[in-house]
């Protein structure tokens, strides 16, 4: 392509199809700044990463929310043992 080249020529020539090269021509385009339509590589990472993280902490919230409604059940089935200190969890309260 910077050669002069169709895309087509540089998939006969290589192994990726002419799609395939047309892509990493815009691609190469943007992370130069040639081109504004689209994210960088770079940005298209962070976004990748950040989606990752987002999905990890959606995921331990609720693991946490779980936890904190099987504690919360617990609490009541003991009757109410949290105010009275930790003896009555272990059968040495009343």
């Amino acid at each position: 392509m910077a050669a002069g080249r169709t895309p087509e020529q540089l998939s006969r020539e290589f192994e990726p199809s002419a799609p395939t090269i047309r892509q990493w021509a815009v691609q190469a385009a943007r992370a130069a700044g040639e081109r504004q339509d689209g994210p960088a590589a770079a940005e298209q990472e962070e976004l990748r990463r950040l989606r990752r993280e987002n999905k990890q902490l959606r995921l331990e919230r609720a693991i946490l929310a779980r936890a904190t409604a099987w504690f919360a059940l617990e609490t009541d089935a003991l009757g109410g043992c949290a105010e009275l200190g930790g003896d009555a969890l272990h059968g040495r309260g009343r």
